[in-house]
This record gives structure tokens, sequence and C-alpha cells, in this order.
């Protein structure tokens, strides 16, 4: 019979090998976690960034806005304004049972068999997605609600020194 000490160690263990931190980063095939951008028009993106399980909405919004001023200066421009917004919060899959029934007939001999399951999400919580709608602009940036100077975004929220 094994301890509980150590049934709980390998649930901690498999948790921390299934959670995917949320880095900037192109997003990941594998972690499904990073940013992604698309153009709509000639000046005009969407910026998609999904962070990790359980990672902070605000940090997720902070990095779609750092993508937003990076491919804003990649491009030519000098601030940017985000005309559509959208937050998704993608719930984990949480506890599930599953039951399952089958049977075969092989001609004098048939069999019958009834499974179970029951699993636990390990994923660490929610996912957080962020969607941005991005218009790039040259020159000063104008003083409206929504516009941000893409210089002192990427300064204020780029990759510490």
């Amino acid at each position: 019979m094994r301890s509980p000490a150590l049934i709980i160690l390998a649930v901690l263990c498999l948790t921390a090998c299934v959670d995917a931190p949320t880095v900037y980063q192109p997003l990941s095939a594998d972690t499904h976690v990073g940013y992604q951008e698309s153009p709509i028009e000639q000046d005009r993106w969407r910026i998609v960034f999904a962070g990790g399980p359980g990672a902070d909405p605000a940090r997720v919004a902070d990095l779609a806005l750092r993508r937003a001023a990076e491919l804003t200066l990649a491009r030519g421009g000098d601030w940017f304004r985000v005309t559509q917004r959208a937050t998704e919060r993608r719930a984990g899959n949480g506890p599930y049972v599953s039951l399952g029934a089958g049977g075969a007939d092989f001609g004098r001999h048939s069999a019958v068999g009834v499974g179970g399951d029951v699993g636990f999400d390990l994923g660490g919580g929610p996912r957080t997605i962020q969607t941005l709608e991005i218009l790039i602009g040259r020159g000063p940036a104008p003083r409206e609600p929504d516009v941000y100077d893409a210089h002192d975004v990427a300064r204020t929220l780029g990759a510490p020194a």
C-alpha cells in the first residue's frame, strides 16, 4: 500500500509538468501559449495573445499590448489605436466521470465489458485569451481613448533589462 504523501508528491509533480507558463513568444503549437497576429487591411491587424493556465488576465492584456506596440514599430508606425478588444476565459476541464459499456459476439463465444474513469484537470486553472484589433498610425499620437504611443508601450511593457 502506498503512502498518501507519495501519491500527493506524484500529483504535484504531474501538475508542474502540465502547467505552461505564460511567456512572451510566438504562439507555441505545443503549449498553446504566446502571440499570433494577422493582417486585416494595410494598417489594420488582429493580435491574439493566449496565456497559460491560471495566468493573470491583466498580464495577458499587457502582453497583447506589448505585441501591438512591437508590430506597430516594425511596420513603421508610431502609435496604434485599439478598435476592438475581447477577453476570453476558457475554463479548465475540472473533474469528470466517464462510464462505458460494450459487447461483442464471436459466434459461440461472446464478451461484455463495463468500464469507468474518473479524472481531474491538472492544468492549473482557466486560460485567458486577449484579442486586439489595432489600427497603426504615423506621426504624433492623437490624445484619444484607446490610442497608445508604441514607443512608450514598448519601453514600459518590453522585456526587462
